[in-house]
């Protein structure tokens, strides 16, 4: 049980969580502070009896009864409400273990630290073994340049030591070099620390200096997950060290891992500035759901078309002219770096219209073959539904994506058409009418078809392959496009259509339809209480492990049923003892 830790936001693997000490502690912390009453904490554990390598301890020390480890765990668990400390359990990431503490130090933490590949299954290690709402705390190793990259991984706590250590060496440390005391003619920082003439300037100074550079950098690491943009710092900050880099990359294949932490949807925007973007989890995701989940409705032509800056697409100036030029003859499909296809139906669904990536005009290889991938996978999944396609695409890159497919194609004949001439621009007026013509003789889809084609399509997205054709395949839409509000024949409001995250928000009534129907769902079991507002983690019962953050959930008791969003993934709202597990948006009676 966790008494002294409660995790408050998160952002992928990365939380802020609070330490509740006398004077709470936001982490990412350091906690040299909490040790100096007790000693160090590495001199205060006691070794788990047969053949458990794993220590605990507690901040100041207690002792411990003897008897088995199960045992040992029992006793400290029921004990340990009383002691005015977090518990930690030091612990091996070679034999990690549940010891029902507050915190979790990695005793050989300094075996990983510079290679990233190490870092990446020992932190994952660890973090899969213990509870969610646990923290993790890395010891010795923290400099100002390491700690946004630790942070991301999942570690929650840290010391001085290093930081401390280096100082003392005359090592100054900045967030992206440790540069030789004696190298610097002056000091390119404002702490305090380094207030004095350069050449008054200490060891002992430096040491501070260091101290106050790690402590700002956490500062910073707490705003970003706060904000939820933690990997777009990260992005930047990695590229200081090269094991660094590769820490990060290595978390990008952890997929597992980093997909179960990160929502499937946010408010913060995607800073789409390197091609490592392309192997985020947010991206991944989404091009694995348009090319296994979506599913074309439409009868009419595909037309492939460029992004553009503006989002939603729809309301862009170039994507204006498209919807001219084509007048609802055909199904309109954008191109993109570095989130792949976007069917007209999810161009708000995020993270579609939530991302801004730097315009060069020039596409780099890695992204020509990852947009081809999924152009290539959207294509094999949907062809037979069209029956000839229209590329109204640049030569810059679009048209080398849509080649590299047509070339590569092994169904049956894929008819494609470009409309835009050489070195010509979708936007010029030849190009648009080459593209009207294009689609000659085709009739328009009606605004009730794309609505009803847009609620399926989401649902699809969200729920799984098929959801929408199950749960809406009598429904009348009202309202306008993008606020669709779904109704049954009888009137019965269902959902509605949340257009800053392009989902689906169910009513009572859609949710019991939801639990009748064949989709796929989602749900939270909870104890005899009726919940108003929020479920809290210690009334849940049980939760479906494909529960995400941010993922529409039914949350059912023996008192009450009811259906919100998700604050935790699923195993984390079985596993935690504090904090929100999902937000109840409404509940009945039983």
């Amino acid at each position: 049980m966790t008494d002294y830790f409660e995790v408050h936001a998160r952002d992928g693997a990365a939380r802020v969580g609070e330490l509740r000490l006398e004077s709470p502690r936001m982490t990412p912390a350091l906690v040299d502070d909490v040790l100096e009453d007790g000693g160090s904490l590495w001199s205060q554990h006691r070794d788990l009896p047969d053949g458990d390598d794993s220590q605990l301890t507690v901040l100041p020390h207690r002792a411990f009864p003897g008897g088995t480890a199960d045992e040992v765990a029992e006793s400290f668990a029921v004990d340990y409400p009383d002691v005015e400390y977090p518990s930690v359990a030091v612990i091996s990431s070679d034999h990690a273990d549940d010891h029902s503490t507050d915190a979790y130090a990695v005793s050989d933490v300094q075996s990983v630290m510079g290679h990233g590949a190490a870092l990446v299954s020992a932190v994952v290690a660890v973090r899969e073994a213990i509870p969610a709402d646990t923290a993790l705390y890395f010891s010795g190793v923290t400099t100002p340049r390491n700690v946004a990259t630790l942070a991301y991984a999942g570690v929650d706590l840290f010391d001085e030591t290093a930081a401390v250590i280096k100082g003392t060496q005359g090592r100054y440390l900045t967030t992206d070099e440790a540069y030789f005391l004696e190298d610097i003619e002056e000091l390119p920082c404002s702490c305090p620390a380094c207030q004095k003439p350069r050449e008054e300037f200490t060891r002992e100074d430096c040491a501070e200096h260091n101290v106050n550079a790690l402590r700002a950098e956490l500062g910073i690491v707490r705003r970003r997950i706060r904000d939820g943009r933690l990997r777009d710092y990260i992005e930047g900050q990695a590229r200081h060290d090269q094991w660094l880099t590769a820490a990060m990359r290595e978390l990008d294949s952890q997929w597992g891992y980093l997909e179960e932490r990160t929502p499937i949807l946010r408010d913060a925007q995607i800073s789409a500035a390197s091609e490592d973007t392309l192997r985020r989890v947010e991206i991944q995701r989404y091009a694995d759901r348009v090319t296994t989940r979506y599913r074309n409705r439409f009868k009419n032509p595909l037309v492939l078309v460029p992004c553009s800056a503006a989002k939603p697409y729809s309301e862009s100036q170039s994507h204006r002219q498209f919807h001219d030029a084509i007048q609802w003859r055909a199904h309109l499909v954008s191109m993109t770096s570095p989130i792949g296809v976007v069917p007209q139906e999810l161009e708000t669904t995020y993270p579609a219209q939530h991302y801004d990536t730097v315009v060069t005009g020039r596409w780099s290889e890695d992204e020509k073959q990852f947009v081809s991938e999924v152009l290539g996978r959207y294509l094999e999944r949907n062809a037979d539904s069209y029956p000839y396609v229209v590329a109204h695409v640049p030569d810059e890159g679009y048209r080398d994506i849509v080649s590299r497919v047509e070339d590569g194609w092994d169904g049956d004949d894929l008819e494609i058409t470009y409309t835009v001439p050489e070195g010509g621009h979708p936007t010029d007026d030849e190009s648009l009418s080459n593209l009207s013509a294009a689609l000659s003789g085709e009739l328009k889809y009606s605004k009730r078809e794309r609505e009803h084609n847009t609620v399926r399509a989401i649902a699809d997205y969200v729920l799984g392959d098929g959801a929408g054709d199950d749960l809406f395949a009598d429904m009348q839409t009202t309202s306008r496009y993008p606020k669709i509000q779904v109704r049954d024949p009888e009137d019965t409001q269902l959902a509605t259509m949340v257009p800053q995250y392009g989902t689906l928000s169910f009513t009572l009534e859609g949710a019991k339809r939801w639990v009748e129907s064949d989709a796929p769902t989602k749900r939270v079991e909870i104890d005899g209480f009726v919940p108003h507002g929020s479920v809290l983690a210690p009334g849940v019962v049980d939760a479906d492990d494909d529960i995400r953050v941010g993922d529409e959930v039914i949350v059912e008791g023996p008192k009450a049923f009811g259906v919100g969003r998700a604050e935790m993934f699923g195993r984390e709202m079985t596993e935690s003892t504090r904090g929100i597990a999902c937000e109840i948006r409404h509940v009945e009676e039983r």
